[in-house]
């Protein structure tokens, strides 16, 4: 039960500061900055792998943890409670945004640009997943992000896509980042084709570092 509730914990904190800092930006016209929400997203993903990825892994995403079963690093039983509790921790993230922040009209959804094809949002959804997983599926150790250098990784990678596609997709990258602002907004129209971009993109990084492995070997 620990590592459910550290992925509850985490993917709270990982929310919360992340979208908290783009609802702040938005209700005080730029104050934070898109430097700034990007900084902040990989910052608290750093800090919360750091203090969770020896427990549990520090997934704080459903796609993470669909790549670690798909690559057989991590047990596909665990993976419906690991997005289980990591929703749980989004929508309560989002929960206190919108009652501490309740002007805000985005609670820092993940949402394309306006005039940027729901399509082409998927297509740069899939994109930056795929980076991500390959990059933490390079630098973990099982289904952990352990090290040194994971946090610096993980974190560093999440502020470097937040930072240029941030204006155009959000750069979500992640399921449960997706699904709980839109539950709160009732934006839904575009939940579904991030998903999929989310899980193929996380998908597709694992085939590809497996099918290196194996020429490899």
């Amino acid at each position: 039960m620990k590592k459910y509730i550290t992925e509850t914990i985490g993917t709270f904190g990982m929310i919360f500061c992340g979208c908290g800092a783009m609802t702040i930006d938005e209700i005080t016209n730029g104050s934070i900055s898109h430097v700034g929400v990007a900084s902040v997203w990989g910052l608290i993903v750093m800090a919360m792998i750091y203090t969770f990825g020896a427990t549990s892994g520090a997934h704080f995403n459903p796609a993470v943890s669909i790549g670690f079963a798909v690559a057989k690093k991590f047990s596909w039983k665990e993976v419906p409670m690991y997005f289980l509790f990591q929703l749980i921790g989004a929508i309560v993230a989002i929960a206190l945004v919108w009652f501490l922040f309740p002007d805000s009209k985005t609670l820092g959804e993940s949402i394309p640009a306006t005039g940027f094809p729901d399509y082409k949002a998927a297509i740069l959804e899939f994109i930056l997943t795929f980076i991500l997983m390959t990059v933490i599926i390079h630098i973990s150790t099982g289904s952990k992000e352990v090290g040194t250098m994971a946090g610096i990784a993980v974190g560093g990678v999440i502020l470097l896509e937040a930072m240029f596609a941030g204006p155009m997709t959000k750069a979500s990258m992640n399921p449960v980042r997706t699904i709980a602002p839109a539950l709160f907004t009732g934006h839904l129209s575009h939940v579904s084709l991030y998903i999929f971009a989310h899980i193929l993109g996380a998908v597709s990084a694992v085939i590809l570092h497996k099918s290196f492995k194996t020429k490899k070997s």
